[in-house]
């Protein structure tokens, strides 16, 4: 099975989500990758802090990477982590293979608050917790 997670800029919430599940994930038939609509920059450092010291995970261990078609068309589950991303762009034919697409709506951080960088990464968490957990009991 392949997993993608998508945000806007795979700098922060995909890229949490990717290292988190890959960090709990037992099932190695299970590849997970995250990829940005958007070209971003190097993480924050108040993301990068946080992230460590809440779950002990890495999002400086590459560079963001941008979305291809390809990498929808691949994945049996699409995951977009981002509520600033609309729908309909993944309406096009080109995409429809992807067996399923979830919407997780979460909010960005780009000022840095640490407050909301830790809610938004425990929200994550909590989804990843929860994706992990299904998967386990489809087996």
């Amino acid at each position: 099975m392949k997993i993608l997670f998508i945000c806007k800029y795979n700098v922060f919430r995909s890229r949490i989500a990717e290292e988190y599940f890959n960090k709990i994930n037992k099932n190695r038939n299970i590849k997970v990758i995250s990829r940005g609509l958007i070209m971003g920059e190097a993480p924050a450092k108040a993301h990068v802090k946080v992230s460590k010291e809440l779950l002990n995970v890495n999002i400086l261990s590459r560079k963001p990477l941008p979305l291809k078609i390809q990498d929808i068309q691949k994945a049996d589950l699409v995951i977009v982590t981002a509520n600033d991303i609309p729908s309909i762009i993944f309406n096009h034919h080109s995409i429809k293979s992807a067996k399923k697409i979830i919407f997780w709506k979460i909010k960005d951080e780009q000022l840095g608050n640490e407050r909301n960088i830790k809610h938004i990464i425990l929200g994550i968490k909590r989804k990843v917790d929860k994706l992990n957990a299904s998967l386990t009991n489809k087996k």
